[in-house]
């Protein structure tokens, strides 16, 4: 569970004295635009790849220009899966130092780990006291488990433990507690969004007339592609099939892998459908806008024949590790122990609290729990 604006400046700082009084006066009664929050989890289970970046990670981004930006590291949610203690705290620095490296910038957005913010685990509590078991069992993730055992001849409830059927109300404390008003996803998250929407809206029937939380949307950005980016088999690029193209791999790997990706055996005199090709498929995905010229000759030498699979494969690598290259360098400096990340994450963590607690203390009040 797959996204920069500037930080809404302190309302309560004081205007410099122009000697313009009476315009200043004037301004006060005028209301200000204020800018959407919008809020990204990314969750660390495994090592990023090309189809993170170009399916999640440049899109999140890009929507970034428009909104209040928060983005978290959604290392909880990972022990639903990840149970090796080392590996999570690999995959958490892995992950974080990855949206770093590719543009994230935490000086004009907030980056966080989700358990640098400990509200989080007790506004969970409060909301799953008004969220209803039925919701719960219609959940994706949760039915999804449920035929894949019933299927398979055993309990429904087979390997299920609490964090997989609660975890759509953490996922809901997530994206409340930031007072969030939009939240880009994929097309199989929305009903996460949806979720909180409904979850929010028990809590303000019950307790609205002291506080309300926000109602937040989902929004499924435009990756700019219209395709699924092919993995190394061909199907879709996921860790779950095992199929990826890591973004960080040394030069020579990453040539290896590319290599392997497989082509048909149509002769290289011969013409070929580039749209029918992985290889091709992945580089005109992945091609930044100063490639667009390789990829559109590329193309048009594929259609003619004479071109084979192999130079196509070089063409493809030649512009990923170009790419690539400065990206994977500045994802090492990041990865070191003391390096800018965990200051952005700690300068992060200590702005998310600031929101977190705010909204904490209202709800508090709201459900009597005050002193």
């Amino acid at each position: 569970m797959r996204v920069p604006a500037t930080w809404i400046a302190d309302t309560g700082a004081q205007p410099a004295d122009t000697g313009c009084a009476d315009v200043t006066s004037r301004m006060a009664g005028m209301s200000q635009p204020v800018t959407k929050v919008s809020l990204t989890g990314i969750k660390p289970t495994g090592e990023p790849h090309l189809g993170n970046l170009i399916g999640a990670i440049r899109p999140a981004l890009k929507l970034a220009e428009q909104y209040d930006s928060l983005y978290f590291i959604a290392d909880y949610h990972a022990l639903t899966t990840v149970r090796d203690p080392e590996l999570l705290r690999h995959y958490s620095r892995s992950v974080a130092a990855t949206w770093m490296a590719v543009g994230l910038d935490p000086k004009r957005t907030t980056f966080y780990l989700q358990s640098d913010v400990p509200e989080v685990f007790e506004l969970t509590w409060v909301l799953s006291c008004v969220t209803g078991k039925g919701l719960m069992n219609r959940a994706h993730a949760y039915k999804a488990a449920r035929d894949r055992n019933i299927e398979a001849g055993e309990d429904p409830d087979a390997g299920v433990n609490m964090g997989l059927y609660n975890y759509p109300i953490l996922m809901a404390v997530d994206i409340l507690i930031m007072e969030t008003d939009v939240v880009p996803v994929g097309k199989d998250q929305v009903q996460h969004v949806e979720y909180a929407a409904d979850i929010a809206g028990s809590f303000n029937h019950l307790y609205g007339d002291a506080y309300s939380f926000k109602i937040p949307q989902a929004i499924v950005p435009d990756t700019g592609t219209g395709h699924t980016l092919p993995g190394l088999d061909g199907r879709k690029m996921s860790k779950s099939y095992d199929n990826t193209i890591p973004l960080f791999l040394p030069e020579n790997k990453l040539k290896k892998l590319v290599r392997r990706i497989p082509t048909d055996s149509t002769p290289v005199e011969e013409p070929k459908d580039p749209d029918s090709s992985a290889v091709f498929q992945i580089l005109e995905q992945f091609a930044p806008e100063s490639a667009a010229d390789v990829v559109a000759d590329t193309r048009k030498r594929l259609e003619a024949g004479g071109m084979g699979w192999g130079e196509l494969k070089n063409v493809l690598f030649e512009v990923l590790n170009t790419e690539l290259a400065p990206l994977r360098e500045r994802y090492e400096e990041l990865m070191r122990p003391g390096s800018e990340l965990d200051t952005a994450l700690a300068e992060g963590a200590e702005r998310a609290r600031a929101r977190a607690s705010r909204v904490l203390g209202s709800v508090r009040g709201a459900i009597g729990i005050d002193r």
